[in-house]
């Protein structure tokens, strides 16, 4: 044997581990991680314009508190302790400036609109008591406050009109234990197996029938997760209309289909053998069938989204970047999320675009059910919106956003994490085309979008508010409800009103109403409002005669007044509506933005309520109005509280007025109706529960915009469509082979 040979083979073996062990860790190791840019720039030394809508900072609204408790004249309480006949702070927010003189800002040169605070106070300490609005400012440091209640109203607003605080419904609900039920001791203890803990109460509203009135059913239910579907039959009516707290009294009570006078009669009809009980099953803390607590336990993950070479939108201040769009947002404590100065290729398309109210009519054959007319701005759009989990609520990648209120206290409430912007690949194109004749080809355009999202929980609704941004110029507001079905107590005819979802439980039928005002500025501020729609014409056919064809043909018509462009909830509408332009394209038509409804809305109340124009937006899918100052919202918070007299009522906006070659506003009011059925239970899904809107380009550019985005993929039968240059797709092994940066999870929301 050769004497080498055994060193040959020893280095031969030591090159092939060494070639091994290279394979080896070369598979093992991690992927490099993907790129990340600052999604967020520091607000310090920022001059950016959109700050002209910005919310109020935590120190502004320091320093108005500080100034209304210096300059008032008056001892204010804090409002999360204050009784009725207290004064007090009960929300702090920001003013935004006139229209007018935002847009010489914005456009013309001219001076920043002075920064002011609206801050609504409630005076109970006083001969006349009331509710009054002052503007406060100049911010950051206020000189001066102006009384704007009659400018803005046309008068003062009573003092019962006012939306309930939070330190009424703990006063409430301290009668509702200490009083109330108090006087029927021996019915609570064997009927419900009451210990002073385990009831909740569901408020109702608006409270009575007549203006004045501040009565209010109280629903009982288990104390449970999930309390909204575990109805025990009890309803307590309590008048809490006097200020003196030691005057409130009850009214009626209800229990299991029967009215009594009050508790004390309850509890003596009981002792007597007079009352027909129906025992509920004892639930247990977790709720059981309301529990959302899943019932299986974690498997393979659900698919995520990443951004492999970082965020493609940028976040300044309240300004958001996002390829060929720009816009301001903020938070209104009432109606929530609102956005300004939406522009597209640089040219502005919307000045505003805001929710303004969320509106439920419920139906009963129990009294809390069916005199619930919920107005969730009254009770706080904004000031409810939920701080959000990282991955369900929004994608876990998304930019989250704090954001803060003075609603109900002195210091300003921090809301972690409450709005998420991120940009979403909706996993189907919003373009393609693949050619097999003539020529073979393909082309198409991934339908990657922004989404601007907030949600809120009023009671037991919880509305995901989106404004999603395409890449076409299109904008959509969407609303989509989930939440818990409130509910109520199962007897006699209750199936008139919804189904059964439990032992003891109705699911009850109720309509869903969305309205939001659209403030379209198409190719300028003033526009006219034109209807594009259909109609089929018989001709004979020109190569033969004695045929008949029929053929759809265009319409056009220019709708001149406010009532000509006030559509009916189920009216026919026109299918393609626009604002238009005074300029035109390269093919000579009106540049336009089109509004398309989604709504699949119940029926609305009738007019001839009593309590029907505190609601009459509610009237119509689509009005558009003349933008008027003095008209900045379609409803009030105070109309919950006196729908019979209320403090604005759209309506009134509707008064013949040419809206030819003027400044418009689009009313659109999307809604949905809503009979819970055994599907609800545990809670709502989203699926077949979203309404909205879109603003789509009509004849606004010459051609599709989103033909110049970056996204774009073609390529030819004669190309190699496997190479980076010809075909980006074919680069994704490569360039989103990366490992997410996902940071760590964490929640405040029980911190809030």
């Amino acid at each position: 044997m050769n004497p080498k040979l055994p060193y040959v083979l020893l280095v031969g073996a030591g090159v092939i581990i060494f070639i091994l062990s290279c394979m080896l860790l070369g598979r093992g190791r991690r992927s490099p991680s993907c790129e990340s840019q600052p999604r967020i720039v520091e607000k310090m030394g920022s001059t950016s314009q959109s700050l002209v809508f910005a919310d109020l900072t935590p120190e502004e609204m320091v320093r108005v508190v500080q100034y209304l408790q210096g300059n008032l004249g008056v001892q204010l309480v804090d409002a999360s302790r204050a009784k009725p006949s207290d004064n007090c702070i009960a929300s702090v927010d920001v003013q935004v400036p006139a229209k007018a003189e935002v847009l010489r800002f914005l456009d013309g040169g001219g001076a920043r609109p002075a920064r002011e605070a609206l801050a609504v106070l409630y005076f109970g300490n006083q001969p006349d008591p009331n509710v009054t609005e002052y503007v406060v400012g100049p911010l950051p440091t206020p000189v001066y406050h102006r009384d704007i209640t009659v400018q803005k109203y046309g008068g003062k607003v009573p003092y019962h009109r006012r939306p309930m605080l939070g330190s009424e419904y703990e006063q409430v609900g301290a009668f509702l234990e200490m009083v109330a039920l108090a006087a029927a001791p021996t019915f609570l203890k064997e009927v419900f197996e009451y210990d002073g803990t385990n009831v909740a109460f569901q408020t109702t509203a608006p409270h009575g029938f007549k203006s004045g009135d501040r009565k209010s059913w109280f629903i009982v239910f288990q104390n449970v997760s999930g309390f909204f579907v575990h109805p025990v039959g009890l309803e307590v009516l309590v008048d809490h209309s006097s200020l003196d707290i030691s005057r409130w009294a009850v009214s009626r009570v209800f229990y299991n289909g029967q009215y009594y006078r009050d508790m004390v009669q309850l509890e003596s009809a009981y002792v007597q053998g007079r009352i027909s009980v129906e025992k509920v099953r004892k639930a247990p803390q977790d709720g059981d069938f309301s529990s959302m607590k899943p019932r299986a336990p974690p498997a393979a993950l659900f698919p995520l989204q990443f951004e492999p070479q970082g965020p493609r939108y940028s976040i300044r201040n309240n300004h958001v970047l996002f390829q060929a769009w720009s816009f301001a947002f903020g938070m209104s404590v009432n109606t929530g999320l609102r956005l300004f100065d939406i522009r597209h290729k640089g040219e502005r398309v919307a000045y505003e675009i805001s929710v303004q109210e969320a509106l439920s009519v419920y139906g009963s054959n129990c009294p809390g059910g069916m005199s619930t007319r919920y107005m969730d701005g009254s009770f706080g759009i904004g000031r409810y919106t939920s701080p959000l989990v990282r991955g369900v609520d929004c994608p876990y990648s998304a930019t989250y956003v704090d954001t803060y209120s003075l609603s109900e206290t002195l210091s300003p409430s921090k809301r972690k994490a409450s709005l998420c912007i991120f940009e979403q690949n909706l996993g189907s194109p919003l373009r393609r085309h693949y050619s097999n004749l003539q020529s073979l080809y393909y082309g198409g355009l991934v339908n990657s979008a922004l989404v601007v999202r907030s949600i809120a929980t009023v009671g037991n609704h919880d509305y995901v508010w989106d404004f999603i941004f395409y890449q076409n110029g299109a904008i959509e507001g969407k609303v989509q409800a989930t939440g818990y079905a409130t509910s109520s107590f199962l007897h006699g005819d209750g199936l008139r009103y919804g189904n059964r979802v439990w032992e003891h439980t109705l699911g009850t039928i109720r309509t869903h109403s969305i309205n939001y005002k659209v403030d379209l500025d198409v190719g300028g501020v003033k526009n006219s409002l034109v209807a594009h729609d259909m109609a089929f014409e018989m001709v004979r056919a020109p190569w033969s005669p004695e045929q008949q064809i029929e053929r759809p043909r265009l319409t056009k018509k220019v709708l001149d007044t406010e009532d000509q462009a006030a559509f009916r909830l189920q009216s026919k509408m026109p299918r393609y509506i626009y604002f238009a332009a005074n300029s035109k394209n390269k093919w000579g038509h009106q540049r336009g933005y089109r509004i398309q409804i989604t709504s699949f809305a119940g029926d609305h109340v009738p007019e001839a309520s009593s309590m029907e124009r505190a609601v009459s937006w509610a009237r119509y899918q689509l009005a558009v109005t003349r933008r008027k100052e003095e008209e900045p919202t379609s409803t009030s918070i105070y109309n919950q509280n006196d729908p019979w007299t209320p403090t604005v009522a759209f309506a009134n906006f509707i008064n013949n007025e040419t809206i030819t070659n003027e400044d418009l506003v689009a009313w659109i009011t999307a809604g949905f109706l809503h009979i819970p059925h055994s599907e609800d239970i545990p809670n709502t899904v989203t699926v077949g529960n979203s309404v909205g809107f879109l603003l789509r380009p009509y004849n606004y550019y010459d051609l599709d915009p989103s033909i110049y985005s970056h996204d774009g993929v073609f390529f030819t039968s004669e190309q190699d469509f496997t190479a980076c240059d010809i075909n980006p797709i074919a680069c994704l092994p490569k360039t989103a082979s990366c490992l997410p940066n996902f940071p760590p999870f964490t929640y405040d929301g029980f911190q809030n």
